[in-house]
């Protein structure tokens, strides 16, 4: 795949970046144009399902996932820079949990033809059936295809000394047949950090569930947790965090509340989506990035630094 000639990149963004996250998707959009990328979102799109289920026998379940693979094959070929038709379609996700139900969903149908067989006549009024054969990638792929060290040329505010926790999480890691990097020493997230000149630290946690959605019925829990990541980060010296799930920025950042009532003396940092720092590099201002979403205002710290 050729990222600069393809330009134009079929994009499905989930339900989350158009709602809690759409600062997510946002400062997406608006950096990648400047890297002349065009997310072209795809028709028709439907919840990935959320979550991937377990289950062996729920192929039910997988029926979100799959139409959407479904509207990639009916787009795909129709999205391209440069007019060339693409050999594999592809789609990419911002969402780390999209990423994950996609490619898990593309995975099973792909080793699986007795499940294919079945999942394909749950959907027999499709207009195609499903064989397999899309691409997913998340956004962080693309980047480093793009060129980390292109990404250089772009940055326009100086982010030296700015020092910056890497947070994956569990969905763009785990299981590894998925993962957009090791699953024990990723990089990608710290090469990307290095791109726009800020300083990626060491974090033990980096790859540690953040409680997902046991926020919703297990708030206490969830509140111990980061507790537990957002203090290391703190002890570390870190001005802020970066991460790539809506959920995990949900736990990590609008928790913080909880967290505040809880623990005394707690102090709180940022939490940002990677494409809203690497807005920032860009020079674009705090109403681009969609700080007013943030539970969090990352505008102080990023000005101590005279960014």
């Amino acid at each position: 795949m050729n990222i600069i000639a393809i330009m134009k990149l079929l994009y499905y963004p989930g339900c989350t970046l158009k709602t809690t996250a759409k600062n997510f998707e946002d400062s997406a959009i608006k950096s990648l144009q400047v890297l002349g990328i065009e997310l072209v979102e795809l028709n028709r799109w439907n919840c990935c399902g959320t979550v991937y289920s377990l289950a062996s026998d729920d192929l039910i379940h997988q029926l979100a996932p799959i139409r959407n693979l479904i509207r990639v094959k009916e787009q795909g070929d129709r999205v391209s820079g440069n007019g060339d038709r693409e050999v594999r379609p592809q789609v990419v996700t911002l969402c780390a949990m999209c990423y994950n139900t996609l490619k898990r969903a593309e995975l099973l149908v792909t080793q699986d033809d007795e499940k294919r067989s079945k999942i394909n006549d749950f959907m027999d009024r499709e207009k195609i059936k499903y064989d397999g054969g899309v691409k997913i990638l998340h956004l962080l792929e693309v980047l480093k295809e793009f060129g980390f060290d292109k990404i250089r040329k772009y940055v326009k505010r100086n982010m030296a000394d700015l020092k910056v926790v890497s947070y994956y999480g569990c969905m763009l890691l785990r299981p590894k047949e998925v993962a957009i990097d090791d699953t024990e020493n990723p990089t990608i997230l710290q090469e990307f950090i290095k791109s726009i000149g800020a300083e990626p630290i060491g974090f033990p946690y980096l790859n540690e569930c953040c409680g997902s959605y046991q926020t919703v019925g297990q708030v206490d829990f969830v509140v111990d947790r980061a507790y537990k990541i957002l203090s290391l980060a703190n002890e570390l010296g870190a001005d802020l965090i970066v991460t790539s799930c809506p959920l995990c920025e949900f736990n990590l950042d609008t928790r913080q509340r909880e967290v505040q009532a809880k623990y005394s003396g707690f102090k709180t940092i940022p939490v940002l989506y990677f494409t809203q720092l690497l807005a920032v590099a860009m020079g674009m201002d705090k109403e681009k990035c969609r700080f007013d979403l943030n539970y969090i205002d990352p505008t102080k710290t990023l000005n101590q630094f005279g960014h």
